[in-house]
């Protein structure tokens, strides 16, 4: 039976600039750090503070998103947060571009979106 998501894997164009993102601006927790000298590319493990990881990697010419956000695969990652409007005013704080806060039509719950670097969409969700 699966329980949860124990991480979520990207793939990044610009590592240095990701892992600044993703570990300084969202901040989650580096766990670890590797690089793959035989596939010339870095994995970052990131911890989220209930657990929750994500991967990020390099690789030498990775292919850009087909689309936004509509390509198959991957919609979106969506984030757990105890208030959308703080978290949304954090990452404005630090230059990133935050849509308009929206509520969930089914759930009621409070949501937000924005993009990392390299334009993967990012929820923020209420809990």
């Amino acid at each position: 039976m699966l329980k949860s998501i124990h991480h979520a894997a990207i793939i990044c164009s610009d590592y240095a600039r990701s892992k600044r993102f993703y570990s300084e601006i969202l901040g989650l927790e580096i766990i670890a750090e590797n690089y793959r000298a035989e596939r010339d590319s870095w994995k970052l493990d990131l911890r989220l503070s209930e657990g929750g990881q994500v991967e990020l990697f390099s690789f030498p010419d990775a292919p850009a998103r087909p689309s936004y956000p509509e390509a198959q695969g991957l919609r979106h990652l969506a984030f757990v947060v105890d208030s959308v409007e703080e978290m949304k005013a954090k990452l404005e704080s630090r230059g990133v571009e935050v849509e308009p806060v929206r509520v969930d039509e089914y759930t009621g719950k409070r949501f937000t979106f924005f993009s990392d670097p390299d334009g993967l969409p990012l929820e923020l969700y209420e809990q």
